[in-house]
C-alpha cells in the first residue's frame, strides 16, 4: 500500500544551492553539472520507484530462507540486483582503475537515500559491498586489488564485514576468532560470526568477507586482532572461481525488521583466509569501513523517516475525519481532510523539517569526506570524524522517531500490516543499534571526538557557527527566524562542553551520564546551521526570481519551524546535562 517518490527536486537544491557542488574546487565535482546531477538522481529514482519499491514489502513478508546450505533471497530480489549492478550504481563512486565511475562520494550518498527509502534491505546488499571495497582499495596490495576489487566493483561479488561474535559486539577485545598461519602464507580461518548481514545469498556469485580474527600468538585485546580476506569460493590464478572455502552459512536470524536481507551466523573451519594490511593491525583497517558505514547509517536512519513522511502526508491530505474547527475545509463532503487539524500539522512539519535538515546534514557530511579524499584536507577529515558519532546517532534516533510519528498519522491503520507503515518502523529500528549503538556514538563523541586535536575542531566548529551568524546578521529575514535561534543554541552546546571540561576530568561520570544529551544537543545544532544556510540560499533564490518561488517558500516556512519548534530543545538537553552525574548515578544497582 505504500508509494514512493524519489526528492529529487529536494535533493538537487542541497547539491546545487547549498552546496553549489559544480563551483566547488573539490576534484571531480566539476563534473556535478546541474543537469547531469538531474539526470542521475531521475535515473536512480525510476529504478527506486519502479523496480525497488514494490519488493519492500516482498522481502519484508517472504523474508530470506536457507535452503541445503544455500541462502535465498526473496522473490524479485535477484532480477532487481541485476538491474543495479547492470546500470552501473554499485560502482557510482569507485576507482575508475576498477571498473568504477569515480564519482564523488557525495553522489554516491544522494543516490543512496533514494535507493534506502525505497527499500533498505535490498540496498543493504550493496551498501556492504562498497565497505569492504573501501578497506581493501585502502589498504590492500596491489595483487589484493586487482583480484577482488573490479569484481566487488561491477557487482559480480559482493562483501561483507564479519565483527561480531556470540560472546562480544562492541568490545572487539574478546574476539575469539583464530588465524593459524600457513606455509604458503595464507591463514586458516576458524571461529563463528554473528549477526553478518548480507552474510550470504544468491545474488551474486562470491562473498568476499572481511574477518577480523586473531593471529596465533597475538598481544591480548584490540592490539592483537588483524583483518582477513576470506572469500566463499577461492579464486584461481587466472581469476576465476575455484574451490569452495570453509565457510558456511550457520542459520539465519529472526529479526525484528529488513527480513528482505540475510542477517546470517558465519562459521570458519579452517577457511583459507588472506591477510589484509599489517598483522594486528585489524582495528584501523576495519574502521576504513566501520566510519563509512556509520556515515551510511545517518543516511538510513532519515531515509526511513523521509518515505514514511511521504506516505504520512498523502494519508493526511486524502483522509477524512471530523472538521476545521475555523471552518469546513471540504464543504461539499461529509468531513474534512485530517491535514487541516493542528496537531496533525505538527506532527508533519516534525517529520519534513527533520528530513529536510538531516539530508542537508548527511550530505555536507558527505562533501567533507570528499574534500578529505580528494584534496587531502586534514581540517575537513578531523571535522566529518568529529561529526560522525552525531550523523549515526542523531540521524538514526530521529529518523526512528520520524518513522513512529508517521505510523500515527495514519491512527489505527498505521498499526496494520495492509498500510505499510509499521514496516518502516520495524526497518528504521535497527539503524539505532548496528555499528555500533547509539549509546556507544555518544561516549565517542564525549569521551574521544571532542577532544580531538586538544578540542580546536569542536572549537573550529563553534567558530563555523559564529561566522555564519556574524556574516548574514544583516539580513533581517534571517537574523529573527534563523540566526538568533541558532546563536542561543550553539551557546548551549558551547555551554555544555565546558561543563564537561570543567568537571569530566575528575570524574569522568559528569560528562558520560551526559552523552546521550550531547549528542542530541549537537545534532539539534547541526541541522539549525543546515536550515540557517538552506533558508539563506531560498532567499537568494526568492531574490534572483530563479525557479519556482512555492518551493523556496515551503523551504523557509518549514526551516522556521525547525527554529522554533525542535531547536529549543537545546536548553532542555543543556539543563539535563548540567544536573551532573548524582541523579543519573545514586541509584543503587541491586534497586533496578
Amino acid at each position: 500500500m505504500t508509494t514512493y517518490r524519489a526528492p529529487v527536486d529536494d535533493l538537487r537544491f542541497v547539491l546545487d544551492e547549498l552546496l553549489d557542488v559544480s563551483g566547488s574546487d573539490i576534484p571531480g565535482y566539476d563534473e556535478l553539472e546541474s543537469g547531469f546531477v538531474k539526470a542521475v538522481l531521475e535515473e536512480a529514482g525510476k529504478l527506486a520507484e519502479n523496480v525497488l519499491h514494490p519488493l519492500n514489502a516482498v522481502g519484508d513478508r517472504q523474508g530470506c530462507r536457507l535452503e541445503n546450505g544455500v541462502v535465498r533471497t526473496p522473490e524479485g530480489f535477484r532480477e532487481a540486483y541485476a538491474q543495479m549492478r547492470e546500470g552501473g550504481w554499485t560502482g557510482l563512486d569507485c576507482d575508475p582503475e576498477y571498473g568504477g565511475q569515480g564519482m564523488p562520494h557525495l553522489l554516491n550518498s544522494a543516490v543512496g537515500e533514494i535507493f534506502v527509502s525505497a527499500n533498505m534491505a535490498f540496498n543493504m546488499y550493496q551498501g556492504l559491498s562498497h565497505g569492504a571495497y573501501n578497506a581493501i582499495h585502502a589498504h590492500g596490495t596491489d595483487e589484493q586489488k586487482r583480484t577482488w576489487l573490479p569484481r566487488i566493483v561491477d557487482g559480480t561479488w559482493s562483501g561483507t564485514m564479519n565483527l561480531t561474535e556470540p560472546q562480544c559486539g562492541t568490545d572487539l577485545g574478546l574476539i575469539r576468532t583464530r588465524a593459524e598461519p600457513q606455509d604458503d602464507g595464507t591463514y586458516a580461518i576458524t571461529g563463528q560470526k554473528i549477526w553478518i548481514s548480507a552474510g550470504d545469498h544468491d545474488l551474486t556469485d562470491n562473498v568476499v568477507h572481511l574477518v577480523l580474527a586473531r593471529i596465533s600468538g597475538a598481544p591480548a585485546g584490540v592490539k592483537g586482532i588483524s583483518l582477513f580476506i576470506v572469500p566463499k569460493f577461492l579464486v584461481d590464478g587466472d581469476g576465476s572461481l575455484g574451490a569452495r572455502n570453509a565457510v558456511s552459512c550457520g542459520g539465519l536470524e529472526s529479526k525484528m525488521g529488513i527480513h528482505g536481507n540475510a542477517t546470517c551466523v558465519m562459521n570458519y573451519d579452517g577457511a583459507t583466509g588472506y591477510l589484509l594490511g599489517e598483522a594486528h593491525k585489524g582495528m584501523r583497517a576495519m574502521f576504513t569501513m566501520m566510519n563509512e558505514a556509520r556515515l551510511g547509517v545517518g543516511v538510513q536512519g532519515y531515509a526511513m523517516g523521509s518515505v514514511a513522511y511521504q506516505n504520512a502526508a498523502l494519508f493526511a491530505r486524502e483522509r477524512l475525519q471530523g472538521r476545521d474547527v475555523t471552518g469546513p475545509a471540504n464543504p461539499d463532503g461529509p468531513a474534512d481532510p485530517i491535514i487541516v487539524h493542528p496537531d496533525v500539522r505538527r506532527a508533519l512539519l516534525d517529520q519534513k523539517s527533520f528530513v529536510e535538515g538531516a539530508r542537508a546534514f548527511a550530505l555536507w557530511g558527505a562533501h567533507l569526506i570528499d574534500r578529505s579524499h580528494r584534496l587531502g584536507d586534514a581540517e575537513a577529515e578531523a571535522l566529518v570524524s568529529l561529526l560522525t558519532p552525531v550523523i549515526k546517532g542523531f540521524l538514526t534516533d530521529k529518523g526512528f522517531e520520524t518513522t513512529v510519528q508517521a505510523q500515527q498519522t495514519l491512527g489505527g491503520s498505521g498499526f496494520t500490516s495492509e498500510w505499510g507503515l509499521e514496516q518502516f518502523v520495524r526497518d528504521a529500528r535497527i539503524t539505532m543499534i548496528y555499528e555500533g549503538t547509539n549509546g556507544v556514538q555518544s561516549l565517542d563523541l564525549v569521551g574521544r571526538k571532542l577532544g580531538l586535536n586538544g578540542g580546536r575542531t569542536v572549537m573550529g566548529f563553534f567558530d563555523m557557527v559564529k561566522s555564519f551568524a556574524k556574516e548574514n546578521e544583516g539580513d533581517a529575514r534571517l537574523k529573527a527566524n534563523f540566526l538568533d535561534p541558532l546563536k542561543s543554541a550553539s551557546k548551549d552546546l558551547q555551554g555544555a562542553a565546558m561543563f564537561f571540561m570543567q568537571n569530566g576530568a575528575k570524574s569522568p561520570n559528569e560528562a558520560l551520564s551526559g552523552s546521550h544529551d550531547f549528542l542530541h544537543l549537537f545534532g539539534h545544532v547541526c541541522l539549525g546551521l543546515m536550515w540557517a544556510r538552506m533558508a539563506r540560499a531560498a532567499y537568494a533564490a526568492l531574490d534572483a526570481g530563479t525557479g519556482d518561488p512555492a518551493f523556496y517558500e515551503a523551504k523557509i516556512a518549514t526551516g522556521r519551524y525547525y527554529m522554533a519548534r525542535q531547536l529549543p530543545a537545546t536548553a532542555m538537553h543543556r539543563a539535563r546535562i548540567e544536573s551532573g552525574a548524582e541523579p543519573v548515578m545514586t541509584l543503587d544497582a541491586a534497586s533496578f
